[in-house]
């Protein structure tokens, strides 16, 4: 499975915060923001994710659910929600298979040492499950922003 604009997104199936096992698909109707983040209360993943909560009504006035994904599992997933009131799903990819679909689970390199881990990147996916925009290698300050603009020129058109 990889990712290709203009054709369906990788269909998945992982455990959610809500309890539940989460099937991409099941989504159809609605447009999905899918974003990979590399770890759960660490500065930058939450900035990001108090951003997508700030703007998650826009969001979903705009047919839009948001769904968050890292290798965390789900208890630091619940630390997470409960400690920022997240109001949207966060997914448990912790083999990977998902995030390598994606093709966001590279090598990175920090302080000097090399080590696997998600690329913080977004995926827009449509009504009908087609990936229809992606933003790899996001930087945090203005991404949201950014992809509710593109939405919202989505819904214009």
């Amino acid at each position: 499975m990889t990712t290709e604009i203009g054709h369906a997104a990788p269909d998945f199936e992982l455990p959610g915060s809500s309890g539940k096992n989460v099937k991409l698909s099941a989504y159809r109707g609605k447009r999905v923001l899918l974003y990979f983040y590399p770890k759960d209360l660490t500065a930058a993943c939450t900035s990001q994710a108090c951003d997508f909560r700030d703007h998650h009504g826009e969001f979903a006035g705009l047919n839009t659910v948001i769904l968050g994904i890292s290798a965390d599992p789900l208890k630091q997933h619940e630390k997470f929600i409960a400690k920022y009131g997240l109001p949207f799903e966060l997914l448990a990819d912790e083999d990977h298979q998902v995030s390598g679909a994606y093709g966001v689970w590279q090598q990175k390199q920090m302080y000097g040492r090399q080590f696997m881990g998600i690329v913080r990147s977004t995926f827009l996916i449509d009504e009908n499950g087609i990936l229809v925009r992606e933003w790899r290698k996001v930087r945090v300050k203005g991404h949201i922003e950014e992809a509710l603009e593109y939405i919202r020129q989505l819904e214009n058109k």
